[in-house]
């Protein structure tokens, strides 16, 4: 665990979550297959208290913050072990306990719902439960139902994670009103679960790739010892390290003040846009390193180049996050506290929730 909030959790914990996810490495997955569900992992996540991990001791979550989250999800990024995490905790089971609702143990997922009645729920065939949100004529509103409750069609991301898309029929389900804030805190919560997921994902590529340039030999001396190779992987690396350093400040505001506060916000802004733009030079990088190696199934590079494409994608694009920091910056003439402090985006975010 190279995080730096993990230095502030429980080094057991750490421990604990490290060795859960080393037992659990994903099975290869063939072009166009998506990947199943790991019932015996789930299991153990659930008798260890991680399934729910931050959920409130009141509606039977371990009240964990989200600093223990993103060390549960970069292990399992980093692991390539690919599970509903942040979407039965961090999201749905979020959105029950906020209209007052206790999650059961059953498999949730969230989806937000587009205007013809459609969703994206993530690993949405394998959850035992939806919970669907959508705006209303005063904010938000959400359901939970079944996934026999919907009609389904599944698909997969680049990665082979279920995305499978949910119709809402027009005669149900039995809608209840949630807080102002929750498409807006939804997208946060999930924006910075892929910041985390992708910034484990490319950490494990770094390791990957220095460990083939230094053991690799051409020509008589090791990869590592060709100065093209050098920068290429001292690029990636540090596009790594800075997707990082963003998302760890992100990490740290949000458990310091909270989702919606200005400063936390921004930062989770920030820390998408910063992971996403770090994603292209280092799959690039670290294929270009790895060679027609790379690019075969039997190699493990593709498992995490895969998946940070993937990740960078969903809960806004790097675009659609450049231009909400562009709208913003454009509204203070001094830079210094726009970077120490941010700046409020809250109204922004209700064209991206």
């Amino acid at each position: 665990m190279t995080a730096i909030y993990s230095e502030q959790v429980d080094p057991e914990l750490v421990n604990m979550i490290d060795s859960l996810f080393a037992q659990f490495r994903r099975d290869q997955v063939s072009p166009g297959e998506g990947l199943s569900f790991d019932q015996e992992l789930w299991e153990a996540l659930s008798e260890l208290g991680l399934a729910r991990l931050t959920g409130s001791e009141e509606y039977g979550g371990s009240d964990a913050d989200v600093r223990e989250a993103a060390c549960l999800l970069t292990s399992a990024a980093s692991a390539g072990v690919s599970a509903p995490l942040a979407e039965n905790d961090l999201l749905a089971g979020w959105l029950l306990e906020s209209v007052g609702m206790r999650p059961d143990d059953m498999i949730r997922t969230a989806a937000r719902v587009d205007e013809p009645g459609t969703a994206v729920a993530p690993w949405g065939r394998f959850a035992e439960r939806i919970v669907l949100v959508r705006r209303s004529s005063t904010g938000w509103e959400l359901a939970e139902v079944t996934s026999e409750d919907m009609e389904m069609t599944p698909g997969i991301n680049v990665a082979g994670e279920p995305r499978d898309t949910v119709t809402v029929p027009e005669d149900g389900p039995d809608w209840v009103s949630a807080p102002k804030t929750a498409g807006e805190e939804l997208l946060l919560r999930g924006a910075l679960a892929r910041c985390i997921q992708t910034c484990g994902a490319m950490e494990t590529i770094v390791n990957l790739c220095v460990d083939h340039t230094t053991q690799r030999v051409q020509f008589g001396r090791p990869l590592s010892r060709f100065q093209a190779v050098q920068h290429l992987v001292a690029d990636l690396a540090s596009e790594a390290a800075l997707a990082r350093a963003a998302t760890d400040a992100a990490i740290s505001r949000v458990s310091e003040l909270g989702w919606l506060d200005t400063s936390a916000a921004f930062s989770v802004a920030v820390a998408k846009s910063c992971t996403g733009h770090a994603v292209s030079p280092v799959v690039r990088n670290a294929h270009q390193v790895h060679g027609a190696m790379g690019t075969t199934y039997e190699h493990d590079l593709h498992r995490y180049t895969k998946s940070a494409l993937a990740w960078r994608a969903e809960f806004g694009s790097p675009r659609a996050w450049d231009e909400v920091l562009t709208q913003v910056g454009m509204q203070t003439e001094d830079v210094w506290p726009l970077i120490t402090d941010g700046l409020d985006i809250t109204h922004l975010l209700k064209n991206m929730a």
